[in-house]
């Protein structure tokens, strides 16, 4: 009988061990920083000048921006959200055309600012 109470004291211990190895694991995972994520979106099959272009490329960015952060583990719904409103953001700002940031100022709340928006080229 001590043997089978000491073996279920070892499994415990071992149990123990492996959770708390997998907690640090995730602790790191949530972290890590999502700006370092980055992920290539191919715009050359469309015409980004036109509402309709604009509104394909912005749901490609909003794709890869969901799959960028779902990489990551967050603590909140919100951080999560918070990621990708910040990921669509960025790569809208990036691109730098005025017809996609009209199609994100429509599907969001916030406006992007106008000065980074306009076409000076």
């Amino acid at each position: 009988m001590k043997t089978v109470t000491a073996s279920t004291g070892l499994h415990s211990l071992i149990a123990t061990a492996i959770f708390g190895i997998l907690a640090l694991g995730f602790s790191a995972v949530a972290a890590a920083d999502p700006s370092t994520t980055s992920v290539t979106v191919k715009i050359a099959d469309l015409n980004i000048s036109n509402p309709s272009g604009a509104l394909v490329l912005y749901d490609r960015i909003r794709a890869a921006a969901k799959g960028a952060c779902s990489y990551y583990w967050f603590k909140t719904d919100a951080d999560e959200a918070r990621c990708m409103h910040d990921a669509i953001a960025n790569a809208v700002i990036k691109v730098n055309q005025p017809t996609l940031s009209a199609v994100y100022n429509s599907m969001n709340k916030t406006s992007l600012p106008s000065t980074l928006v306009s076409k000076n080229r």
